[in-house]
């Protein structure tokens, strides 16, 4: 993964980082009004002595609100820098003998605490604001397909926090034109869209006196074309927006706010219910070639021991490891299925990603420092923190304290950005000399979940990409085909090779499909081209 121009992936992952856009789908705004309350609270109030060591003379007074004491930029506030300085370095009492007499010796300042009172001080406390919820009244779509028998109507259910107030209405506009309705419920008729669907705005009107922020959704409503019958006719219904409540969406159509394919996707972005419908019989040479090296198949009868020098297995080695590559390959398929149900990335492109990247052998294949079935880099595991939020979450405090986590993976430090990002391959190497074949394969299950994260990551990349080039939205200028085709590539040469291609493509043509950003990948990206067209085939 991302062995091609490093250098310029990390330059335009900085460029990325600064400019001005959100990866949010919704369009959402501040609500209308500051939602504050306020409360008086109890406290005690500490009352601290600065005194002089000597002459016990008292220099200033610092008041605190917590137990222990104070600290130096409580000191300073009250004391003033200097003295805080002062207090904050002076050594504690030193005791000898003189002249057979015990002396103390206590330079510099000492705090002595005076009082505790206990008092009450009024907090404001930010209440939290209504907001809006949408799903389909009359028809429950079931993905990939989404098809209802009838045309649904979409359902908008607003939602007060607040327990003394309700909602009264809920309003927006849909396709331009305005709907409005009283309380907190509200059905919207849909009809038959274009293939770019159509954008919903909506939000909802408070007792409180205030309104939730906007919120925006694409709906896309197409006659199937077939006759309606029990098992077919319809329309396919699909619908993107931060508040949707229904099933699941596609991965990564709510970052680029793309939908996909009208009925069923092609194969190479499908996710079957039966994993066995993955099962592949690929002739596999490196991993026919490690199962050889790890002594799993008796090749005796291969002139050349079955192997090439290069590790790879010759056609020998090949046929009489054919029933162990076999079952290796397939034996993921189930936890694949299972994560890209979990993610909404199709399971599919998982796999032929894992053909392509590791032949499926999750140790260390061709090149050193990649690690897990999908091959992941340093700097891929950059990508995961920086462009993940939700992964850096969950997995960053789980090695680092919760305070540092909270400022981010640009805000870390940058030895805790090292130490996050070991951890992070100690989860997915299985490398394992003492093993029977040479791996670990309990770290293979994070090693899948983590390829996901990392592919949409990888997402959001490319959504930053398409809008620092046209200013547009990515669903609007491109397929979520081709959108997808754009993530392989930005996965397997970097951000650098796809930035420049897509906004040479878009500078010169105002095109941006896969076949016309292909031909702008410069010499060093240009492998990402067959590639993309082999997994995607």
């Amino acid at each position: 993964m991302m062995r091609v121009s490093r250098l310029v992936g990390a330059i335009s992952i900085i460029w990325f980082l600064f400019s001005p856009f959100s990866i949010h789908l919704a369009n959402e705004q501040e609500p209308s009004e500051t939602r504050q309350t306020s409360m008086m609270v109890k406290y005690i109030q500490y009352e601290w002595y600065m005194l002089r060591w000597g002459s016990d003379e008292i220099v200033c007074r610092i008041f605190t609100d917590h137990e222990g004491l104070p600290t130096v930029n409580e000191a300073s506030i009250y004391c003033g820098t200097e003295l805080a300085t002062e207090w904050s370095i002076s050594p504690p009492c030193k005791t000898y003998m003189e002249n057979d007499k015990e002396v103390v010796q206590c330079p510099g300042l000492y705090l002595l605490l005076f009082s505790e009172m206990e008092k009450e001080r009024e907090v404001i406390i930010d209440l939290p604001h209504p907001t809006a919820w949408i799903n389909l009244d009359g028809c429950s779509p079931s993905p990939p397909e989404n098809r209802c028998l009838e045309i649904p109507s979409l359902l908008i259910n607003g939602e007060e926090p607040l327990t003394d107030q309700k909602i009264i209405a809920v309003q927006g506009t849909i396709a331009g034109e305005p709907f409005y309705c009283e309380g907190d419920t509200c059905l919207v008729p849909l009809k038959v869209t274009t293939l770019q669907g159509v954008t919903v705005e909506f939000w909802v009107d408070s007792s409180y006196g205030d309104s939730s922020e906007k919120f925006t959704a694409q709906i896309r409503v197409i006659d199937t074309g077939v006759a309606a019958e029990p098992d077919g006719g319809g329309w396919y219904v699909d619908v993107i927006s931060s508040q949707w409540l229904g099933a699941p969406l596609a991965s990564c159509a709510g970052i680029w706010d793309a939908f996909p394919s009208v009925g069923t996707p092609p194969r190479w972005l499908a996710t079957p219910d039966d994993f066995q419908l993955l099962a592949t019989d690929d002739p596999l040479y490196y991993l026919a070639g490690r199962i050889i090296s790890q002594g799993l198949v008796d090749v005796s009868e291969c002139a050349s021991g079955g192997i090439l020098p290069n590790g790879y297995a010759d056609a020998c080695g090949l046929e009489k490891a054919h029933p162990i590559v076999e079952d290796w390959q397939n034996q993921f398929d189930q936890r694949i299925i299972e994560v890209a149900k979990e993610t909404g990335i199709p399971a599919q492109l998982m796999k032929n990603l894992f053909a392509q990247e590791s032949q499926f052998w999750p140790g260390e294949f061709r090149v050193k420092d990649e690690f897990g079935l999908g091959q992941i880099t340093d700097m891929g595991a950059d990508s995961i923190f920086l462009w993940n939020p939700e992964f850096f979450n969950s997995f960053c405090p789980l090695v680092l304290s919760e305070d540092a986590c909270n400022n981010g993976y640009l805000g870390l430090q940058l030895k805790d950005q090292a130490i996050l990002r070991g951890a992070l391959a100690l989860q997915a190497r299985a490398d394992c000399p003492d093993c029977p074949t040479g791996v670990d394969l309990s770290n293979t299950n994070f090693s899948v979940s983590l390829f996901a994260n990392t592919l949409q990551a990888n997402c959001s990349q490319v959504s930053r990409t398409i809008y620092t080039a046209t200013e547009l939205m990515s669903g609007s200028i491109a397929t979520y085909e081709d959108l997808w085709r754009f993530t392989i590539a930005n996965y397997h040469v970097g951000p650098g090779c796809v930035s420049y291609a897509i906004h040479q493509a878009w500078e010169n043509s105002g095109i941006l499909t896969w076949e016309e950003v292909k031909t702008y990948f410069t010499d060093p990206c240009k492998s990402a081209v067959p590639y993309v067209e082999k997994i995607t085939q």
